[in-house]
């Protein structure tokens, strides 16, 4: 597995952009790996009685599949060194084969020293942000 290179990269380098996308049934394995069953992620007709459109992406599963970008750019989930965001619209999630899109793209915004470099992620669902002030401090490789 080769790492990626403090001389490899700039302030303002742009990771690959991917598209993730939910479904009922991510929602589902997610609830039973993460033990979180609340029932607004699972039950349609409770999620719209609490004033949401349909059940929603759960929170911790879109900041997780956000920082994948990050990841799979390093090569490595383990230089991942501080990761953090800020929740600001949930994701509904529709029951359809196609469900929910994010797209998530990343950019470099400020290298550190002992080769680390503080990467800025965004994450979007119909135009709009799902993630706010989405950060990684990550290793480089010298």
């Amino acid at each position: 597995m080769s790492l990626i290179s403090i001389s490899q990269v700039h302030v303002g380098l742009e990771l690959p952009a991917q598209e993730f996308v939910f479904t009922r049934a991510d929602l589902i394995r997610y609830a039973g790996a993460s033990g979180d069953f609340n029932i607004i992620h699972w039950n349609e007709r409770v999620a719209k009685e609490v004033g949401l459109p349909t059940v929603i992406a759960h929170g911790m599963l879109t900041m997780g599949t956000a920082i994948r970008v990050v990841t799979d750019w390093l090569g490595d989930p383990g230089k991942v060194i501080e990761y953090s965001a800020r929740f600001t619209r949930p994701i509904p999630v529709p029951d359809t084969d196609e469900g929910s899109t994010i797209k998530v793209s990343a950019k470099i915004t400020e290298l550190l020293e002992n080769n680390q470099a503080v990467i800025s992620v965004s994450a979007i669902h119909n135009e709009v942000t799902v993630l706010a002030k989405t950060t990684a401090t990550v290793q480089l490789a010298p």
